[in-house]
């Protein structure tokens, strides 16, 4: 026994447990937060597949494009994959954009710039980071839409709303999440890798493509799918430049829509399986998002040495 447990084993019964308040406190609130997300997960899960328990709708149906929801109407469809590809289309044109600005300047950052040039980047992109997403799509609304559509009216830009209209939006919201993650992956490299690299006769620009790049790449690759993550949540911002269209996406100057763009538009009106359809849409954009979770945590076991 040393030292320090014999004098608590002579103190007074109630210090022990002054002592052992912090450990339960915080084990309380590691609980607290544990059971809300079980809750929250749950309640999602059981209300996405009242659409096929309660009221009997094939599970199939919603691999369809026929998206007919309103009970009033002639007939009933609750085709998904529209709204399944607009969101994976948006997405990924968002990462095709936002990816190559957003790990260059990471690399400036971390790599080239002075120390002068740091201090006025980094709060800039935090302020990129403050912006309301309702901001952006205004922006977007105002500038972007007409744009598109006068000066790329030619190439199919008929109304502005579009596919691209969205996905660079998208991009410029995503732009400082993939940058800050990607700034964080270059600075932890180690010094003595870029060093050795040098003293072997190789140019800074050799040291960055051949040891730091490769050295950051998973967590280049876990900032990428972070982005993507906040691609996948966002609504407002898309909807109010996208065009709303519930069709599969095969041309980036047509509208399309994406699962929470159509979640926020009909969640006023929807009742009965109608409103059972949204909570289904719901789930899968929750199971999308549990894949990049999966993807992020894999990641970080390829990144942990053994």
């Amino acid at each position: 026994m040393t030292t320090v447990e014999s004098s608590l084993s002579r103190a007074q019964p109630g210090l022990r447990a002054r002592l052992d308040v912090p450990r339960r406190i915080t084990l309380a609130a590691a609980l607290v937060v544990i059971g809300a997300v079980a809750l929250l997960l749950g309640f999602i899960v059981w209300r996405g597949l009242q659409l096929f328990v309660a009221s009997g709708v094939p599970v199939a149906q919603i691999f369809t494009t026929a998206w007919q929801p309103d009970p009033l109407s002639a007939g009933t469809n609750y085709g998904l994959l529209p709204f399944i590809g607009g969101t994976l289309a948006v997405m990924a044109v968002a990462a095709v954009i936002a990816t190559p600005l957003s790990v260059g300047l990471a690399l400036f950052l971390a790599e080239v710039a002075p120390g002068w040039a740091r201090r006025i980047v980094q709060p800039a992109m935090e302020v990129f980071v403050g912006i309301p997403s309702v901001v952006y799509g205004w922006l977007g609304l105002v500038v972007l839409v007409p744009y598109l559509r006068t000066q790329f009216g030619w190439m199919g830009f008929a109304t502005g709303f579009s596919w691209f209209a969205g996905s660079l939006v998208l991009s410029l919201m995503i732009l400082p999440t993939i940058t800050s993650i990607s700034y964080d992956a270059f600075v932890v490299v180690p010094a003595d890798m870029r060093s050795a690299s040098l003293a072997l006769g190789t140019t800074r620009w050799q040291a960055i493509r051949h040891v730091v790049l490769p050295t950051a790449a998973t967590g280049v690759a876990t900032a990428i799918v972070f982005g993507l993550m906040r691609a996948a949540g966002e609504a407002l911002a898309v909807q109010m430049v996208i065009g709303n269209a519930p069709v599969i996406p095969t041309s980036l100057a047509r509208p399309v829509t994406t699962l929470t763009s159509q979640i926020t538009l009909d969640m006023s009106d929807a009742t009965g399986t109608w409103n059972e359809a949204l909570w289904t849409m719901g789930l899968v954009l929750l199971i999308i998002s549990l894949t990049f979770v999966l993807i992020i945590r894999r990641l970080g076991r390829r990144s942990t040495p053994a």
